[in-house]
Parts: structure tokens; sequence; C-alpha cells
């Protein structure tokens, strides 16, 4: 299935070798639920097309608690992801963005850039 998920990695770094064509960073769960509603608004596209076996790959990665994100020493803050916002999605081709509603707007764009890069 493309749509893989992963829960708050020990070390950002080791995303960078994932097999897989996007990255989508989430806030973590919180009884059974996303806490971040920006993360929650975007869920259903974000399912549509990285849901289906045939879409592109994607893994989802939760980056914590929200006492854990708010604060600045976060992990994923930093290098190599120097995320800023919950919910993006990074294109690990060319570590292009989409950030919080653009999700929504232009996530199936984003995807078929992706894939005019590679020729297909």
């Amino acid at each position: 299935m493309p749509l893989r998920f992963v829960d708050f990695p020990s070390d950002p770094n080791s995303l960078k070798s994932v097999p897989g064509d996007y990255l989508v960073i989430y806030s973590s769960l919180t009884d059974g639920k996303l806490w971040c509603p920006d993360c929650v608004a975007v869920d259903d596209t974000v399912q549509s097309v990285f849901g289906n076996n045939d879409g592109p790959s994607a893994l989802i990665v939760y980056v914590g608690q929200k006492a854990d994100w708010k604060t600045p020493s976060n992990q994923f803050r930093g290098e190599p992801w120097k995320i800023q916002s919950v919910p993006t999605i990074i294109r690990l081709r060319d570590d292009a963005r989409l950030v919080d509603m653009d999700i929504i707007h232009r996530l199936h764009g984003f995807v078929e850039d992706g894939f005019n890069l590679t020729g297909n």
C-alpha cells in the first residue's frame, strides 16, 4: 500500500532514506484522533491521493503531542526537515513542500508535478 505510518522516529534524519515519494507530516494521535484541526481538515484529501494502491507512495510521520510540537526544540523543527507547521507534505525528490490548507487546494497538482519530474 502506498500510504504508511511511522510514529515519532527517534532520528528524523533516518526519514531521508525511506522508500517512497512523499512525507506527510502530521500531528500525533490523541485517543485515536489527530490533535491538530488543520491535519484533520486535509486528511480526506491526503487519503484520496495517497491511499490508493496505484497512487504515489507516502509515509505519514507524526511529530508528537501538542506540547512536544510547540517546543522550539522539537526534532522536526531543526535539520534536516525544518518543519514550521503541521500539516506539511514534502516531495522527497526535490524537497518541495505544501503546507496547511494549500494541501487541500494544490495536492493533486503537486503530485502531478512530481510525476513530471521523473518523466512518468
